[in-house]
């Protein structure tokens, strides 16, 4: 039996890996097969399959895992959820289609929704029956959040959404997004913004995919002509959603990407595969960049533990800064170990992962964004 870590539950470990082990045969072994199926650069892969498999997380527990009882969690301790995220990556379990919703706008509502928000959209991410996504970037803004133009008003009891937002990940399947929108007309930057949850499903919704170098095309544009959400759809006070979204985003730079470190594994393990393959591994610089890529694997791990608590700051941006900052790197080193074969055919994983990783260090806040805010924020240095 392995021992648990400082602050697990005893057996909790050994029960998710013997459930995990159980669940990804039958109808989802062709999931598991894949090898991170639904990965970066790779979400469109077996999308029906993986939404089948959320669902069936999600009826036997697995999904939410802290969240109350009473919302379909286990309220299960910060280092359990940690162990379920280390189990679920040695299973070699598919890539989940419920994060936003799970990591992001359900923690939010959490800390912010009324007993009627939580209610009405807690159960359904848990079950895995409705799906998220992040209506935030806007063409002329890009990591200047503040600078969001898109618009609300309130008529005849609701929101009337009109505006443009971009890069947004999974819009195409998403049944919701969470919008920050400018609600108060002159309000400049942070001010006057209101967190908006509006349905996706409806006339006045226009999602246009974005193809990539990839050749994939998991993020959109998205159109607002006159959409609509009831009043009561606003998460917080309307007015206040700067503070809302900035709850969000350190949910996104924090612990989840503990869960994000799974796909990172993966990738690590097969660039050192094809390196070992290909003969890169006995190049003294190479096998020097494979080794430091491992380590430096290990020390992302333990700052995101470091950083889980109930209430991330803003010194998380450290980890979003580092993680991008490394996959990027990671990225490049795969196409050093296909040598001149990853210049030719087909994209293979590796070239994927190459080219999907260019676009870490630009999304959710690019790099420069993160130094300012380590700086002004955490350090207390002069803007």
């Amino acid at each position: 039996m392995t021992l648990p870590e400082p602050g697990e539950t005893p057996g909790f470990r050994e029960e998710a890996r013997a459930w995990l082990e159980e669940a990804l045969g039958g109808e989802f072994a062709a999931a598991r097969r894949s090898s991170g199926m639904g990965g970066p650069g790779r979400e469109h892969e077996g999308h029906e399959l993986r939404v089948a498999w959320e669902r069936h997380l999600g009826k036997n527990g697995w999904t939410c895992l802290g969240w109350p009882e009473r919302y379909g969690g286990r309220a299960a301790s910060l280092e359990d959820q940690v162990a379920f995220h280390e189990e679920y990556a040695r299973a070699d379990a598919p890539a989940r289609v419920g994060h936003i919703g799970e990591g992001l706008i359900g923690p939010t509502i959490l800390e912010f929704g009324t007993d009627e928000q939580k209610a009405r959209f807690l159960p359904p991410i848990q079950r895995g029956e409705e799906l998220w996504c992040q209506g935030y970037s806007e063409p002329e803004a890009g990591s200047d959040l503040a600078g969001v133009q898109t618009k609300a008003h309130l008529e005849d009891g609701q929101w009337v959404i009109t505006g443009q937002k971009v890069w947004t990940s999974l819009a195409h399947v998403a049944d919701w997004c969470f919008v920050l929108c400018r609600t108060e007309p002159g309000s400049q930057r942070h001010r006057g913004l209101s967190y908006l949850l509006v349905p996706m499903r409806q006339p006045g919704v226009t999602v246009r995919p974005i193809v990539q170098l990839t050749g994939t095309s998991e993020f959109n544009e998205v159109f607002f002509d006159g959409a609509r959400t009831a009043a009561g759809n606003v998460l917080g006070a309307p007015g206040d959603g700067w503070r809302v979204a900035m709850a969000t985003l350190g949910y996104e730079r924090g612990a989840s990407t503990l869960g994000q470190q799974i796909g990172f594994r993966r990738e690590l393990a097969r660039v050192i595969e094809t390196a070992k393959r290909t003969g890169a591994a006995d190049d003294p610089v190479l096998h020097d960049r494979l080794v430091r890529s491992w380590l430096e694997l290990e020390i992302m791990r333990l700052n995101a533990l470091r950083m889980v608590r109930p209430d991330p700051g803003p010194e998380v941006s450290i980890a979003k800064l580092y993680w991008s900052e490394w996959h990027r790197r990671l990225g490049e080193l795969a196409m050093a170990v296909q040598g001149k074969a990853g210049l030719v055919g087909e994209l293979n994983d590796l070239q994927r992962l190459y080219l999907f990783s260019r676009a870490d260090t630009i999304y959710a806040g690019s790099s420069e964004i993160q130094r300012n805010i380590i700086a002004e924020r955490t350090l207390g240095l002069p803007r």
